[in-house]
């Protein structure tokens, strides 16, 4: 599994990661986790508004920073 982290770095985008990785983790799961800065690739994935969160390519959330329970949700 692919996980992308979409954000300028922000608090919000470290917190997402965070909790992104805690819940990977929780579930026992081989994911590889990168962040992503690059306007122009965030842009692409359609996203206007950070942090983000991309499953497989797939943008599962935007705009907000998951708990790691919603983040252990959508990685099932």
């Amino acid at each position: 599994m692919i996980l992308k982290i979409l954000g300028k770095g922000c608090p919000n985008c470290q917190r997402l990661e965070a909790n992104v990785r805690e819940a990977a983790n929780n579930l026992g799961l081989e994911a590889t986790i990168e962040k992503v800065t690059d306007v122009k690739t965030i842009v692409g994935y359609g996203v206007m508004s950070t942090p983000a969160l991309v499953k497989d390519e797939k943008v599962v959330s935007y705009g907000r920073v998951l708990s790691v329970k919603e983040a252990e949700n959508l990685l099932k």
